[in-house]
């Protein structure tokens, strides 16, 4: 009994970290994940565990940020930084949250007509968007929460449709620990679509908002951005969060490009235009069984992910406007709030029913987010030791070290990316 007390603790514990993790294994990310696989087999297997520690780092800087100052990034922004800067800041997030959202919509679209063939492409998509939207508004915070952990751990089909194939477990270790690095386009744009994928900006938002949201519903006199003193336990709870959070994020992402690898890549299929091709390609090369895992893990990431997304395009603009703000208020206590988070996901309407294809939405998505997290990251970096915020809980070297690396690696590679003649 101690021990499945010690199980459920555990768990209850979980929150913000993991799901934010989670969040990470969108349809969007999936899809790209399945694109490295798809065009390079193994061969970037290695970037998965590389970008963990940056991940770790970025993450643990936003949710200090939050629970410390009971407010999310947006807010600290407003209070402590210029006016012109806010107003990039959030522009950028909501635009590429909104494009995000799209791509999301028309990945589970796709995957649900593969599952039950004939079903209209607006209607199914409307619908999706309806019943994620009405879960956001009517039901509690505590049992939103509940779900989306639950949702977390239904990412785990990815490993399981892995099992199913039965990949070299000696090859993928190689490639894992001696990577070999190619130097063409194609590849160096692939790892530049994973880190941008990997380390996105709506997770740095959400996870520092969710964190001052925890904050704020433990003491509801609370009103302002202003650092308020945590425990050691408490703080100590929301790293192990994060660390775990994170992990299990990428150890997702690792087996999806695994999956991939050890079936399209071995096939030939390395031209992926929809991810309703990548999931028919699993069929005949992974069996039945992997093909209805892989589908079924890409409809629960959207679950998970378009809320986070248009959640934090929501909490943007609430802590711009001093709106009320919250996922346990009523729809009439936060009307603003909601109102804005169902506009982020029915404008994102537009990429499936807007002629763009979800893999270019997903290119496009990628791209910005690789190009906007390397500034963002520094500012956040700036924003976890402004003793105005957290007082004296700043960063430790460590973890300043792990941010500059993930701002210098994002940035070398784009501008690789962008020499002319170099390729």
């Amino acid at each position: 009994m101690a021990f499945f007390r010690s199980i459920r603790s555990f768990w209850k514990a979980l929150g913000p970290g993991l799901i934010t993790g989670a969040s990470d294994n969108d349809p969007s990310g999936i899809a790209s994940y399945s694109i490295a696989g798809a065009k390079t087999g193994f061969g970037l297997l290695w970037a998965l565990p590389f970008t963990i520690p940056f991940m770790i780092a970025i993450q643990e800087m936003s949710a200090r940020i939050g629970a410390l100052s009971a407010c999310g990034l947006t807010g600290n922004i407003k209070r402590h930084y210029p006016t012109w800067l806010l107003a990039i800041v959030s522009g950028g997030i909501i635009g590429a949250n909104v494009l995000n959202i799209g791509a999301d919509i028309a990945g589970m679209t796709s995957a649900a007509q593969l599952l039950f063939p004939g079903l209209p492409t607006m209607l199914t998509a409307t619908t999706l968007t309806l019943l994620i939207v009405g879960m956001i508004i009517w039901l509690r915070y505590a049992t939103i929460v509940a779900i989306f952990k639950w949702l977390a751990l239904s990412l785990l089909a990815y490993i399981g449709a892995f099992a199913i194939v039965q990949g070299d477990a000696y090859d993928m270790l190689v490639h894992t620990l001696l990577p070999a690095l190619s130097w063409d386009r194609d590849t160096v744009l692939v790892f530049f679509a994973i880190l941008g994928t990997t380390i996105s900006p709506y997770l740095y938002f959400w996870q520092s908002s969710e964190e001052a949201e925890e904050v704020r519903e433990k003491n509801t006199r609370i009103r302002v951005c202003k650092f308020r003193p945590l425990t050691d336990n408490r703080l100590n709870v929301i790293e192990l969060d994060t660390v775990i959070g994170m992990s299990f994020s990428n150890v997702v992402a690792y087996f999806i490009v695994a999956l991939t690898g050890a079936t399209l890549y071995g096939a030939g299929a390395r031209d992926v235009e929809s991810i309703a091709q990548i999931a028919e390609a699993l069929r005949p090369l992974a069996g039945e069984y992997a093909y209805v895992l892989f589908t079924l893990g890409l409809i629960s990431s959207g679950f998970l992910a378009i809320p986070v997304l248009a959640g934090s395009a929501a909490y943007v603009l609430a802590e711009i406007f001093d709106w009320e703000r919250s996922l346990d208020k009523p729809f009439s206590r936060a009307r603003a709030f909601y109102i804005v988070l169902a506009c982020s996901a029915f404008v994102g309407l537009i990429v499936p029913f807007g002629g763009i294809s979800p893999v270019q939405a997903l290119f496009y998505t990628a791209i910005l987010h690789a190009i906007v997290s390397p500034p963002l990251i520094l500012l956040i970096t700036h924003m976890a030791n402004n003793k105005a915020i957290v007082g004296d809980r700043v960063s430790s070297p460590t973890i300043r070290g792990l941010a500059l690396g993930a701002t210098w690696v994002m940035t070398i590679t784009g501008i690789l990316l962008i020499i002319p003649g170099i390729w």
